[in-house]
């Protein structure tokens, strides 16, 4: 893609999953799909390197299944994309979908226009036999000259090679109202009126429009994921930023990831996969992992990857031990980011390819 297109292209995580967004530099937001951020008022992004920003859901537009967000960050050094004509897009044109499909790192896939103009539920959207899977969604679809045609939408699950974006003239509708638009407030704009509205009401100040129901409402967050993001707090991290799905988060403590998330509806686990044994004179290093004694935690290697591991099981989290386990979590943290530079220091040792190095940041 020319001109590292793909660096616009950011990641969009919270509570409830995952999906994509793209940076529109010459507005200073990021578009995504409604559906992506539907229930939540701040999320995070994320860059390709991995680093989050928090982001605000300033706008959403409910049948156009847009949203805006707003980030207080310096991006002035990314790329700037242009949206195309309203009508360039045509039968057997070639396009490109960019994105993060299943939360998993950057990808682009290639593909032909099926239809230019497929009408469903009263909108028209741009058909694609390119591979469009969840977590794309939010994501732009490309022209051959790198423009912006659409924002990817859905599959059909049961088919494939049918994917469908939102055309990009609905998403120009959107943007005429940015510039009445507060980047510090949840707004919803009225499907009757276009009115922008920020104060929750049932109704449309402007026209009387009735809005749908709840849409002003965060989603509630479970018990597990307020205890959980109370010892993330204690970390000194966002718990917004580390979020990674249902029950799930993944963030960087230093240089060392840390992955929290339930098992088998049972288990709460807390890994962290801090190194890569040595290639040669490993004895050295399964001495120390054998001969001491990390309890409450354990180490394991799978491969060369080497893991330590907190195990709690989700009965266990009771008033009376929430705190230990609180601090045990803390503590794992710390401890990882200390022994990920220890056994590279003392036993040769490499850092994980999920660890994060400051000259990535």
């Amino acid at each position: 893609m020319e001109q590292n297109i793909y660096k616009s292209v950011f990641k969009v995580t919270h509570a409830g999953g995952s999906g994509s967004c793209f940076y529109l530099k010459s507005y200073n937001l990021f578009v995504t799909n409604y559906h992506v951020v539907e229930g939540f008022h701040a999320v995070a992004i994320h860059d390709s390197n991995r680093n989050p920003y928090l982001a605000k859901v300033v706008l959403v537009n409910i049948p156009l299944d847009i949203a805006l967000l707003s980030v207080s960050h310096d991006f002035s050094d990314l790329p700037d994309i242009c949206l195309s004509g309203d009508d360039t897009v045509s039968i057997g044109g070639k396009i490109r979908v960019a994105g993060y499909p299943y939360g998993m790192p950057f990808t682009v896939t290639e593909g032909t226009v099926s239809s230019p103009k497929q009408l469903m539920n009263g909108q028209y959207y741009i058909q694609t036999d390119a591979a469009v899977n969840p977590g794309n969604s939010g994501g732009p679809i490309l022209n051959e000259k790198d423009e912006i045609v659409g924002i990817t939408a859905a599959k059909i699950s049961e088919a494939d090679n049918i994917g469908f974006g939102i055309r990009v003239e609905n998403l120009r509708k959107v943007l005429e109202y940015v510039d009445s638009l507060d980047r510090e407030t949840f707004s919803v704009q009225c499907d009757s009126c276009d009115e922008l509205i920020s104060t929750p009401d049932d109704y449309c100040p402007s026209c009387g429009e009735k809005l749908p129901e709840g849409i002003f409402e965060e989603q509630h967050v479970s018990p597990l994921t307020e205890f959980c993001e109370s010892a993330i707090e204690q970390m000194g991290i966002n718990p917004v930023l580390a979020r990674d799905g249902y029950e799930a988060w993944c963030f960087h403590k230093g240089s060392s990831e840390i992955r929290i998330f339930v098992y088998n509806s049972a288990y709460l686990f807390m890994v962290s996969p801090v190194n890569l044994l040595p290639k040669k004179e490993v004895e050295k290093v399964l001495d120390y992992m054998l001969s001491n004694d990390f309890t409450p935690y354990k180490m394991g290697i799978d491969g060369r990857q080497i893991y330590l591991m907190y195990r709690i099981h989700l009965s266990d989290i009771t008033d009376e031990y929430e705190d230990l386990i609180r601090e045990n979590m803390v503590n794992l943290a710390e401890k990882a980011d200390e022994m990920d530079n220890m056994l590279v220091e003392q036993f040769g040792c490499e850092f994980s390819a999920y660890s994060k190095q400051e000259e990535e940041v």
